[in-house]
């Protein structure tokens, strides 16, 4: 089994466009993908939700304000899943909450140090 990171993506502009309840109710979905791959014994890291505000840091220690207002797409969160191959942790990404309001899952093999 390897380890993948799986970057959900998003409508920068998402959150704000949801009111408390809304959020609320698409917790739900998140909670069933999480726990059925926990019951798999395939997730690693719940994972978290990413604020939108941000610093980029650059050679010559230059730090300037991210996400960058020209990004339509902001990453939102994350989690890390165990998974047989990058194919087989792309299918799992399918099942993911965030597909179903025009987000994307972005999966990654993590390679140890």
């Amino acid at each position: 089994m390897n380890d993948f990171l799986l970057i959900f993506r998003r409508e920068a502009s998402f959150d704000t466009q949801l009111t408390p309840e809304q959020l609320q109710e698409i917790s739900k979905p998140w909670q069933d993908w999480m726990g059925g791959l926990a019951a798999q014994n395939k997730l690693v890291n719940q994972g978290n939700r990413l604020n939108s505000d941000g610093k980029v840091v650059k050679p010559n220690n230059v730090v300037t304000n991210g996400a960058y207002v020209e990004v339509k797409e902001l990453i939102g969160g994350y989690t890390i899943i165990k998974a047989t191959s990058l194919d087989e942790a792309a299918e799992i990404a399918k099942g993911c909450p965030i597909l179903a309001v025009g987000g994307s899952v972005e999966v990654r093999q993590i390679i140890s140090m």
